[in-house]
């Protein structure tokens, strides 16, 4: 059987098939007639299934916006790049690229069209984990010195309080000491909180799974009248390294408002998958776990999309704002990172954790 990529010469084909740039070549009717293994990574298919479709087949638009823009590019045979374009493939995805369309003119043949795809979702993304992690480590140095600060008056105002009341003859008026004493409680409980864990994480092997069946029976006792909590586990994935409640803490943190989105009538899925050669921020790893917590609520408003892992950020009414930072802290401490895409009727939060030992 022919290569697919028989269109070639064999000196080409050794070029085009060692270059990182996915390279797609279209006859004059918008037919594939090759693609080099990049074309295949990038687009998640196979040479031997795609050549030979039209150009609308291999990228699945919802008009044919695509196709047209081709051949008008075919006809005037002027070359175009277009930069960060959104591509949508056949297993659903959308990826982000830097487009060059390239018409080929030959004296003795049909005009081809050749097409260069340069993958910036990957920059996009360690450009944004970065920021986001600047972000966060900024907050939390923040919030530690304000948090000290504050814990230092309140012990001071929780003691005089206590003494105060020790002397105050009358024992109706230590209903108010009470309340200065109760207050300075509750402040000293959102200072811990915001402070977070003070001990080293104590790592041991772990595995996702529990943690995350250990979540959902917390879930299905706190709400039991729904929403629906959905499973779609990798069984492949891998025990690691880990403190096991802290797992736990941030998972749930994420979940409890998946659940609350979601509503009783609605559906929460976990989900894990395991990703090769992933970068978390600028670091990149041979393994990485990526735990996902979807719900089919009305999404996160627009208006605090881009700051919900900041303290006292929250949509919901009495929230304080805590769960998703403290659960950024908690994911962190291991060496992971946790990311969201939200729009109305899915919102998508993934917990990245690197699976393999920093000396492995």
């Amino acid at each position: 059987m022919m290569n697919p990529r028989s269109a070639t010469t064999s000196l080409e084909n050794t070029v085009l098939d060692n270059l990182s740039t996915a390279v797609l070549l279209f006859d004059n009717d918008l037919h594939l007639k090759y693609l080099n293994p990049a074309a295949e990574m990038v687009l998640a298919v196979s040479a031997r299934h795609v050549v030979g479709l039209r150009v609308a087949e291999i990228v699945p638009c919802r008009d044919d916006g695509l196709e047209r823009r081709l051949r008008v590019t075919m006809l005037t045979k002027h070359p175009f790049t277009e930069r960060e374009m959104n591509v949508p493939l056949l297993d659903g995805r959308t990826i982000t690229v830097n487009c060059t369309v390239l018409p080929l003119h030959h004296f003795d043949a049909s005009d081809e069209l050749l097409i260069e795809l340069h993958q910036v979702d990957r920059q996009l993304r360690i450009s944004r984990e970065e920021q986001l992690i600047s972000q966060h480590q900024a907050s939390q140095a923040l919030i530690r010195g304000l948090a000290h600060e504050i814990k230092n008056p309140l012990g001071g105002l929780r003691g005089a309080a206590q003494l105060l009341e020790q002397e105050l003859p009358n024992k109706s008026l230590r209903e108010y000491t009470r309340i200065i004493i109760e207050e300075a409680d509750r402040l000293q409980s959102l200072m811990n909180q915001m402070l977070g864990p003070n001990r080293i994480p104590q790592r041991q092997r772990v595995n996702i799974h529990c943690v995350l069946e250990h979540v959902r029976g917390l879930l299905l006792a706190e709400s039991p009248q729904g929403p629906r909590i959905e499973r779609d586990y990798d069984p492949s994935i891998p025990d690691f390294d880990a403190d096991q409640d802290r797992l736990v803490q941030a998972v749930l943190n994420i979940a409890r408002n998946a659940v609350v989105a979601a509503g009783p009538q609605g559906t929460v899925m976990l989900r894990t998958r395991v990703l090769r050669q992933f970068t978390i921020g600028s670091q990149r790893h041979r393994l990485v776990l990526r735990a996902e917590v979807e719900d089919d609520g009305p999404g996160i408003p627009d208006a605090i999309k881009n700051r919900i892992f900041f303290p006292m950020v929250s949509s919901q009414p009495g929230g304080t704002g805590l769960g998703l930072p403290i659960a950024q802290e908690l994911i962190n401490q291991h060496g992971g990172l946790i990311e969201c895409e939200s729009e109305p009727g899915k919102t998508q939060f993934y917990v990245y954790l690197p699976l393999e030992m920093d000396n492995e």
